[in-house]
């Protein structure tokens, strides 16, 4: 699972339980990345 830092943009691979901070700059908000979803809707 991927997380992305909220000030710096580096992409963090993984966090240690408990230390959530950006290694590059010690930020302290990260986000998750998630994969894109397609979606279907039916038009009628």
């Amino acid at each position: 699972m991927g997380y992305v830092c909220g000030k710096c943009g580096t992409e963090v691979t993984s966090i240690e339980e408990g230390m959530v901070r950006c290694p590059s700059c010690g930020y302290r908000v990260v986000y998750k990345t998630r994969e894109p979803i397609a979606k279907t809707i039916k038009v009628d």
